[in-house]
């Protein structure tokens, strides 16, 4: 087929569930291409000598040859280039913001719309869970051991790298359930669990070691971690939810998106009675925020039985930063958006439950230092509005529990400082990566910052490279 051809084929839509069927049930809401959408699909992709959608990828996947595989029906041959850089493509497929990232750099987005690189991927993997995933064979032992705390995206990643290059791998997760923010913090609708478990089963049979319920910071320290483990990564993630701290937050009925979505998720709250952690969520559901997580709280508050559910953002539509995609399946779902909008108090009953939230209208002023608008409050324009629930979903911070005894240099923000060149800690031999230093991010930039560590501590274990330690001019 003639490049100008490939050109004006369209990009294939991915079927997903009705809305009005969705709104209800937990089941994924995209099902997928078929192997005629897939190739299709595939051969739009015109091959470029330069492949600028690799430059977009957090973790460099050989993008451009893992779709030719596809299109050409080597379909094993597919699995392996896209796993030599990626040990979790079903994750990424359906939860990275392909974007703004891979998708984001591709030729064909320049006058037109880009090769939907994150719906191959996901295909080419359900096809290789679906045939049974092929294991490769483990190296011979290098005869060091690491310690990875945390088993969320960047713990995963670094985990399964180093077990690749023949490292014994011990992953300590603080929950009785490994994934971290995967298991407890996407819904089941966006990203199924098994999916998750059967991604986490594969890293386990190239020789990962995970042990749950091990709480780093009361089971044991770091400093003890570092008598017992030749290298430790941090990738804790950032767990600890922020609050606006507005009077009525103590009321009951107002939530954190993360304890929402770990007893929807984790718990299996949505199954409740069969399982017995049950998640209340009223008629009428106020969610503060407008990112992802925001999304994913209100559309699961919706799928809980709230017949009313809010997004309350004090910026405009323009500003939001939840994924555009996101974003068009909350509205597909009835959620109502209420832009420039902000709360000032929560108020309730003498029965200690919310019955209300008094918010304030908002402009848009110059940008701030995070770049965007500053929202400031009109005079004047107070009003109430009446919800029974309310979910903060304001961002997160890393828990402080894991840095009980160690000299960790941290930011204002509680994140841990770390060279973004090879995740290096002040503290030797302890490296970081993901949340724990970038804050609240993206699955697949964590998976990044566990890739670019587990190849400095490959070097440092191996004794290769001369430099010190801890850079001469500092990391950011």
């Amino acid at each position: 087929m003639a490049e100008g051809k490939k050109k004006r084929i369209p990009r294939q839509e991915m079927p997903t569930q009705d809305p009005q069927e969705r709104r209800r049930n937990f089941h994924e809401v995209a099902l997928g291409y078929t192997l005629e959408l897939a190739v299709a699909e595939a051969n739009r992709c015109l091959q470029c000598p330069k492949p600028f959608c690799v430059e977009g990828c957090p973790v460099q996947v050989r993008i451009p040859e893992f779709i030719k595989a596809l299109r050409e029906g080597d379909m094993w041959g597919a699995v392996e280039i896209l796993k030599d850089k990626n040990s979790l493509p079903a994750i990424c497929g359906r939860v990275c913001p392909q974007e703004t990232q891979c998708e984001a750099k591709c030729v064909l987005g320049r006058r037109g719309e880009p090769v939907a690189i994150g719906r191959l991927e996901r295909f080419v993997a359900d096809w290789e869970r679906a045939q049974g995933m092929r294991i490769p064979e483990r190296p011979a032992p290098v005869g060091k051991k690491i310690a990875v705390i945390g088993s969320g995206p960047a713990g995963l990643t670094a985990a399964g790298d180093l077990a690749k290059k023949g490292y014994e791998v011990d992953v300590l997760e603080a929950l009785h359930t490994p994934g971290g923010v995967l298991m407890y913090g996407i819904p089941e609708f966006r990203l199924p669990k098994d999916i998750v478990m059967a991604e986490i089963d594969y890293l386990r049979k190239l020789g990962v070691n995970i042990r749950t319920n091990v709480v780093v910071g009361k089971l044991y320290t770091l400093n003890e971690l570092l008598e017992l483990y030749d290298a430790i990564f941090l990738g804790t993630g950032a767990g600890l939810p922020i609050m606006m701290n507005i009077p009525g937050e103590n009321y009951n009925g107002v939530y954190s998106a993360n304890e929402l979505l770990t007893r929807t998720n984790l718990m299996k709250g949505y199954l409740f009675p069969e399982w017995d952690t049950p998640v209340k969520v009223g008629n009428k559901v106020a969610v503060i925020g407008a990112g992802n997580v925001a999304m994913d709280a209100a559309r699961s508050s919706l799928r809980l039985g709230a017949e009313e559910v809010h997004i309350v953002y004090r910026r405009s539509r323009a500003e939001v930063p939840a994924r555009a995609e996101e974003v068009h399946h909350a509205e597909e779902e009835g959620i109502i958006f209420d832009f420039l909008t902000n709360p000032v108090e929560i108020y309730g009953n003498e029965d200690g439950w919310v019955t209300g939230m008094r918010c304030i209208r908002m402009r848009l002023g110059e940008p701030d230092a995070s770049g965007r608008p500053r929202p400031i409050p009109i005079e004047g324009s107070e009003f109430d509005m009446e919800v029974d629930t309310v979910v903060m979903a304001l961002g997160t911070r890393p828990n402080p529990l894991v840095f009980s005894d160690a000299q960790l240099e941290r930011t204002r923000r509680g994140t841990v400082v770390a060279d973004p060149k090879t995740g290096r800690t002040k503290l030797e031999r302890v490296w970081a990566g993901g949340d724990i230093v970038t804050g609240a991010a993206t699955v697949i930039s964590a998976m990044g910052a566990g890739r670019i560590a587990a190849t400095d501590i490959d070097r440092y274990l191996r004794g290769e490279g001369t430099e010190p330690w801890w850079p001469e001019d500092g990391a950011s």
